[in-house]
């Protein structure tokens, strides 16, 4: 038998090419079918089927997308877990139990919905509707090459069934993930050395429930503590440079995982993937009662190293990049489907604006700006160093209520105001958003600063056994304010009863790693 791949000698002829039929790729099909149904889609996907995936807590803004962008609310209800908010759970040397670690978390359930998401299922459901909302599908099938021509058509070689097939359309959107198919072939694909992290995670079997009568058993007074639900959180598992997610899935399974900067950890050597992830996670006291008798699923075991970067460019006259493809920062908060629902709306806009007959220029200069902007504040506003005090309780009790009220108020309060007109300016990039992304920017800084300090005087921690802050989670009401001016008078006391040792050591971006963040996005090159 002859498994040689030809070409053949048809070309086929699209509108719209998109490289990659996950949640980024497919819900594109979606929001450009349901508004010009005549459109020509053809959706390639690499593989038969999908794989489970990380990225499996929505938060606020995308789970508006899949709801009412996508229309996937009864979906959702009926098949995936409903998310009880994100919990923090800390440690010190005095710490010998589940019960006294310090915790952060919703006391009540949440006011605003969100999902726990097996995302193989939902992608499957979601490349299922755009294929019956009427674009092709070719599975599995890989894109080879795209000659781009701006403002003509793009060719593509398409390996499908043992042949090469050419392709042409108006437009290419890459949703290939990581592999980032065209801002790897153009040139335009950039790590980002600034924030060095790896990430190893799995499913496991057998994890115990958070909210089970054995943990109520042995620590009553920690159950009683909390009147919503623990398990269906997304817990986080805190440490020094370090954090570990535990979201439980339909069905029973529970993908854990850990986040570190390898400038701060250096992960066990020795013995399976699998058990140095168990091992690791058994140091924190949480992690023992936990997953004491737990064992992770074989052959769902997965290792990434250096795990930011961005494209240079994010959209010319036919092609627009979407998700992960575009760039990737932090799953800490698990922004990563926001980052989809920004990508994949502003990029359906610019391809039916020029279906319209709409002129693109300066749509396209705004939509690179402000993902490059948008990509550039997002990472120093929350990420650049913050890993230097996930170690510390009372830093990261007043980071929480600072970013999730501001992203509540500014940020995901938008499209349950302003529909999807609300998912047209991704983070950061209008001019409104500036002093919020300085003040963002500045408390961040000082709180690495102080947990900077508290590591060379040797007092690191002190506050990570014994304290439990049961939060009554936020609103889009002006109400909501409230608990951010109190973190800002609690920043202040902590200042002024110990940052004033760091008030006049280096900054942390005045540092070698921090310059290169000031170069970490280049001006687009399209």
């Amino acid at each position: 038998m002859d498994n040689r791949v030809t070409e053949t000698a048809a070309v086929r002829e699209y509108d719209v090419v998109i490289a990659g039929g996950a949640l980024s790729g497919a819900g594109t099909a979606i929001l450009l079918l349901r508004e010009q149904p005549q459109l020509r889609v053809l959706i390639v996907e690499k593989s038969a089927a999908f794989t489970r995936r990380v990225g499996e807590a929505t938060i606020e803004i995308s789970t508006y997308f899949l709801t009412h962008s996508l229309g996937l609310m009864q979906y959702l209800n009926q098949t995936q877990l409903t998310k009880q908010g994100l919990r923090f759970w800390f440690t010190n040397d005095r710490v010998t139990g589940l019960d006294q670690c310090s915790e952060i978390g919703p006391g009540y359930t949440v006011r605003v919905p969100a999902f726990l998401v097996d995302r193989a299922a939902m992608d499957e459901e979601i490349l299922r509707r755009a294929c019956a909302m009427g674009a092709d599908l070719w599975r599995p099938a890989s894109v080879q090459k795209v000659e781009l021509v701006s403002g003509g058509r793009q060719t593509l070689m398409v390996r499908h069934q043992e042949r090469i097939e050419k392709v042409t359309a108006r437009w290419v959107v890459d949703a290939s993930g990581v592999a980032a198919l065209l801002a790897r072939q153009e040139g335009w694909w950039r790590p980002n050395p600034a924030h060095p992290t790896t990430a190893v995670w799995s499913r496991w079997k057998g994890v115990k429930d958070w909210d089970g009568l054995e943990l109520a058993k042995k620590h009553p007074k920690w159950a009683a503590a909390c009147y919503g639900i623990r398990g269906t959180a997304t817990n986080h598992l805190m440490g020094d440079g370090w954090w570990a997610w535990l979201i439980a899935l339909k069905g029973g399974d529970v993908s854990v995982g850990v986040v570190f900067d390898q400038r701060r950890v250096k992960w066990p050597e020795g013995g399976s993937l699998g058990q140095r992830l168990k091992d690791f996670l058994l140091q924190h006291p949480a992690g023992r009662e936990l997953l004491a008798d737990a064992e992770w699923i074989e052959g769902d075991l997965h290792w990434r190293k250096n795990l930011p970067y961005y494209s240079t460019t994010y959209a010319g006259d036919g092609f627009s990049l979407v998700g992960d493809a575009a760039a990737f920062l932090d799953p800490f908060y698990s922004p990563g489907m926001d980052w989809i629902a920004f990508t994949a709306t502003c990029t359906a806009e610019l391809i039916l604006a020029q279906q319209r007959g709409e002129p693109l220029a300066e749509r396209l200069e705004k939509h690179n700006r402000d993902f490059v902007r948008s990509y550039e504040r997002w990472f120093r506003a929350i990420y650049l160093n913050k890993y230097e005090y996930f170690g510390e309780y009372d830093l990261m009790r007043l980071a929480f209520l600072l970013d999730l009220g501001l992203y509540y108020l500014g940020i995901a309060s938008q499209p349950f105001r302003r529909g999807a007109k609300g998912l047209s300016e991704p983070y950061y990039s209008t001019p409104p958003s500036v002093p919020f992304f300085h003040l963002m920017r500045t408390y961040n800084r000082r709180f690495v600063s102080i947990a900077r300090a508290r590591r060379a005087r040797n007092c690191a921690s002190q506050s990570n056994d014994g304290r439990r802050f049961m939060f009554k989670g936020y609103t889009f009401a002006a109400s909501s304010c409230w608990p951010i001016l109190k973190a800002l008078a609690d920043w202040v006391r902590i200042e002024l009863t110990e940052g004033w040792r760091s008030w006049f050591t280096r900054a942390p971006e005045t540092s070698t790693e921090a310059r290169t963040s000031a170069e970490v996005v280049a001006k687009p090159t399209a």
